[in-house]
């Protein structure tokens, strides 16, 4: 476990001398974006030969196709984000080597498994985050749902009906509310959930996969059919915030498909429905045995390798005083919401009931593993996301999404 770093040793750290040096991050996480500029002033003041300019694209905005376009304009970052094996192959040229900065050797076991290449660690994780079915829990108290009786699609199924034929005295516009507008959710998250049991749970089996079966699509079906017949209408007008800030923080719906990171918009609404009101239930695979909530990292940090050296350390020493300096660790857990991703944090510190929901599942072992990074470049998304929409205006069957995401990922990766 790593002693962390004081502010005077950081303060002296890369960049010193007259010239400032200026590093550029590009990253995804809107959720953190404000926290995140507040930690980079606190780490300029302490090191004023460094300037940190940050730039945030998420949300409902696609990140790697604006990564991409950023790159392509000769505006490279210095600091920008990866998701994983596939991520990793499609930047390897852009990628510096991070295996000696001290946030590698505090990540936790697992964590950096999809980013190391020949023992060379090419990104630092985020966090730990996990998803599955946010509940409103007083709204479930009101219709005499324990959620603890839910262990099955059967049961979920039951529970959906039981809320539903109660909307109007519980005030509900629907049960669900399913952002079809937003592939990610669907095409990468919901998938996961159906395909990691296919892929044995691990990033790398997916990424090495010459084809995808889709053994579990029957379960994968009537979980988004259940959304989609339960949600407010139509579907595909619904976005991320619409979703979140709108319908559940308002609780005009009960149910939402999300994770921990919700936890910040919701609490900008309505902080005792997010520190008291919500609960969190694993999304049911139907035949799989050894279910539990999806728990990953959701992204990692890269350095650009083709910054000046100057650059290139004052970014690694950045990474680095927010991960494993005091000041860093508390914004991480206090301030971020963070599950860590690394050694040397008190994790009885995490206040908001999602993270002690998933921190618990994780520690439990009650989980299902993070394989969408594996995919093919663009295949959740561009290519299962958007059939999936087809299908919820029913512009396509679910044999023809299965028929079409097969062909896909085989077309790729016979490449």
């Amino acid at each position: 476990m790593l002693a962390a770093c004081g502010a005077e040793e950081e303060a002296t750290g890369a960049g010193t001398g007259e010239d400032q040096v200026t590093v550029d991050v590009f990253q995804f996480k809107v959720e953190f974006k404000d926290q995140f500029e507040k930690l980079a002033a606190q780490y300029e003041e302490l090191n004023p030969d460094v300037n940190l300019e940050i730039t945030t694209v998420g949300g409902g905005e696609d990140y790697g196709a604006a990564l991409r376009s950023k790159f392509a304009s000769g505006d490279e970052p210095a600091i920008f984000n990866i998701g994983g094996p596939q991520d990793v192959a499609d930047w390897k040229k852009n990628l510096a080597v991070l295996s000696d900065t001290k946030a590698a050797d505090a990540a936790l076991d697992g964590t950096l498994e999809g980013v190391t290449v020949e023992s060379e660690v090419l990104g630092l994780p985020y966090n730990q985050e996990g998803y599955g079915f946010i509940y409103n829990t007083r709204l479930f108290e009101e219709a005499g749902i324990d959620p603890a009786s839910i262990t099955d699609f059967a049961s979920l199924e039951e529970a959906v009906k039981t809320l539903d034929s109660k909307k109007e005295e519980l005030g509900l516009d629907a049960v669900f509310a399913l952002p079809g507008k937003e592939t990610w959710v669907t095409g990468l998250h919901l998938s996961n959930t159906f395909l990691a049991p296919e892929f044995d749970n691990n990033v790398l089996t997916a990424f090495d996969a010459k084809e995808v079966a889709f053994e579990y699509g029957d379960a994968f079906k009537k979980i988004l059919d259940l959304q989609n017949d339960y949600s407010v209408q139509p579907t595909l007008s619904l976005d991320y915030s619409m979703q979140v800030e709108e319908l559940f923080s308002m609780e005009r719906v009960a149910i939402i498909q999300q994770g921990n990171w919700v936890y910040g918009s919701i609490a900008g609404i309505d902080q005792e429905l997010a520190d008291s009101g919500v609960g969190l239930l694993p999304i049911p695979v139907e035949g799989y045995e050894e279910g539990g909530i999806p728990v990953g990292v959701p992204m990692y940090w890269a350095v650009n390798s083709n910054e000046d050296e100057a650059v290139v350390e004052a970014s690694k020493e950045f990474l680095d005083w927010m991960y494993t300096s005091e000041e860093g660790k508390t914004a991480v857990l206090e301030d971020f919401k963070f599950i860590p991703a690394y050694e040397g944090y008190d994790t009885t510190k995490l206040t908001d009931p999602l993270s002690k929901e998933i921190y618990a599942a994780a520690e439990a072992g009650n989980t299902i593993g993070w394989v969408f990074m594996g995919y093919p470049t663009g295949w959740g998304q561009d290519q299962l996301g958007a059939s999936i929409q087809k299908y919820l205006t029913g512009e396509a069957s679910w044999e023809e999404v299965e028929g079409a995401a097969k062909d896909a990922w085989s077309a790729d990766r016979s490449k």
